[in-house]
């Protein structure tokens, strides 16, 4: 563990915010659209510029809202997009890009995902991904939802080495990484990228974390965060489409847990001893 940082380095040399927002689930619902804009907006304002979406949030609407929210402060931005599966031949990786540009109404995205592996060879992604860049219209690719396994194979294949990092379900109740999988990444300086951070609110009502929060004059929520972010090499993605929550998300950067801090929250949320399989929402 180390102290809260608010910068993680990607294999590129490239520091990118630690904290950053995510976009799942937003967009679903028309009556909040301008509610979520302003939270994004906000976002950026308090240097959270790591947006992360998808070609598959609300099928394709989350990314025209955030090309909406990030409208003239582009240059601001990390952005962070994801290929679907079944859309990840060489081609089809770089038509579903294409499509994400224009929903986006962005010329280039700095981090393109593999959403989760499918039947698409692995090798068939990589080679997309690479003709993407070649092209200008991503700067960096990575993964998402693959464990150790997956990536031994894909570091393996010609290129497969370029990969910047491993989005991956992880917080206070999905720690089964910390076996395996973070140190893998870790031994090769590939930082994890955590999204549902707060296990989507399910965790917050815990007693060692409200305990823990009550110490620091903070919310469950904010404690959540910092946990995860005094991890070297990794990086949260909380989704919110609300303002306020954007503001209590930005504080916890400036969290620090102790050791007795960590002590209870070990006790209460055990660390893994024995391999598990990578978990996913």
């Amino acid at each position: 563990m180390a102290s809260t940082s608010c910068r993680v380095t990607l294999p590129s040399g490239e520091a990118v915010p630690a904290l950053g927002q995510g976009t799942w689930h937003l967009a679903e619902k028309p009556a909040r659209r301008s509610d979520e804009i302003a939270a994004l907006r906000l976002g950026l304002d308090l240097e959270l510029t790591l947006v992360d979406t998808a070609e598959m949030y609300a099928d394709g609407a989350a990314e025209v809202l955030v090309g909406e929210a990030i409208a003239g402060r582009r240059d601001e931005v990390f952005l962070v997009d994801k290929v679907l599966p079944h859309h990840a031949t060489r081609s089809g990786t770089v038509r579903a890009c294409q499509a994400s540009l224009a929903r986006l109404a962005v010329d280039h995205i700095d981090l393109y995902l593999l959403h989760w592996r499918g039947r698409v060879p692995l090798a068939e992604t990589v080679a997309g991904f690479a003709d993407l860049q070649a092209a200008g219209l991503i700067r960096h690719w990575g993964v998402s939802n693959l464990d150790v396994d997956d990536l031994i194979e894909l570091t393996a294949l010609p290129g497969g080495d370029q990969v910047q990092t491993d989005q991956i379900l992880y917080n206070l109740v999905r720690r089964g990484p910390e076996y395996a999988l973070l140190p893998w990444l870790s031994a090769r300086r590939i930082p994890a990228m955590a999204y549902s951070p707060i296990e989507q609110g399910r965790l917050l009502r815990h007693p060692a974390l409200i305990e823990v929060a009550q110490r620091h004059s903070a919310t469950a929520a904010q404690i959540a965060l910092a946990w995860v972010l005094a991890h070297d090499g990794v990086s949260a993605i909380p989704r919110t489409g609300e303002p306020d929550h954007v503001r209590v998300n930005a504080e916890a950067r400036g969290i620090g847990l102790g050791g007795d801090d960590l002590s209870l929250l070990d006790q209460a949320f055990p660390p893994p001893v024995r391999p598990r399989r990578l978990e996913t929402l």
